[in-house]
């Protein structure tokens, strides 16, 4: 499967604990990548500098469904069911 043009759900819905340059310290849940261009594609795909978790997260059917809207519903549900847990308080 190939990326829906214009999409760009996977670089804004999860969470990146590592660095990326213009997110130093990640890069919350949510946020858009400040790698994404005006197009939403990611500046540094396929550079040494892009986060081994991005390349670890190819299309597939189930996350990316039949629109963007679908795909952003399928990664925030995926970043809640992965979160850390809470210490109850």
């Amino acid at each position: 499967m190939d990326c829906r043009p214009r999409c760009a759900a996977c670089c804004i819905a999860p969470s990146i604990s590592s660095p990326i340059p213009g997110h130093p310290n990640g890069k919350p849940a949510g946020v858009p990548c400040a790698q994404l261009d005006e197009d939403l594609r990611c500046r540094i795909f396929g550079r040494p500098e892009r986060p081994a978790v991005c390349g670890s997260l190819p299309p597939h059917e189930e996350m990316c469904g039949d629109n963007r809207e679908q795909a952003m519903r399928w990664l925030g549900w995926m970043e809640r069911e992965t979160a850390p847990s809470q210490p109850a308080g």
